[in-house]
């Protein structure tokens, strides 16, 4: 697939969102891309309360499933929203890809807790880290944020959950859009 051109204002991304709402979900049977991108804000909501910028990242993370490979859809999200939304937000969407594969690396406990589709995906993302990739890992400085966003995409992915609709989170994107 050939990477689209970065979102050049919010309302472009809001327009792409709303598409996503009519895109079944490739990771989660019974969602859309949107309604799993929503349950994942929702979910760091309650997680972090005060982190609305990480709250964005984890409504946005999967934006990338939609023109890239499953292997490389966080690095294409993270270039689909750089310029609008800024580096932070950019590095958590790019982040939740490794994230799972540390969490499987380093915590014997969270492989059983991903879902069918997520365990299939981890070894085209590249299964287990390394010891260099679990040390470049600990040096992100996002990597903590990137963790719970993981948590929070592996814990959205329930159908007919009722969470906040993208009208609610619309005027945090804008606070964070850039154009």
């Amino acid at each position: 697939m050939s990477q689209p051109e970065p979102f050049a204002d919010v309302a472009a991304l809001e327009a792409f969102l709303e598409l996503m709402g009519r895109t079944p979900s490739s990771e989660a049977e019974g969602l859309t891309e949107l309604d799993h991108g929503l349950q994942c804000a929702a979910e760091l909501q309650l997680a972090a309360p005060d982190d609305v910028e990480l709250q964005v990242a984890g409504l946005l993370h999967d934006l990338g499933h939609t023109v890239s490979h499953i292997r490389d859809h966080g690095v294409a999200g993270a270039t689909l929203v750089r310029d609008l939304m800024g580096e932070r937000i950019a590095d958590l969407v790019a982040l939740h890809i490794p994230a799972k594969r540390y969490l499987v690396t380093t915590d014997p406990t969270y492989r059983a807790r991903l879902s069918p589709d997520s365990i299939r995906t981890l070894a085209l993302q590249g299964g287990d880290m390394s010891v260099a990739e679990v040390a470049a890992y600990d040096a992100e400085p996002h990597g903590q944020a990137g963790l719970d966003l993981r948590r929070a995409d592996e814990a959205a992915k329930t159908p007919g959950r009722v969470v906040p609709d993208l009208d609610y989170w619309r005027p945090a994107l804008r606070q964070f859009a850039r154009a």
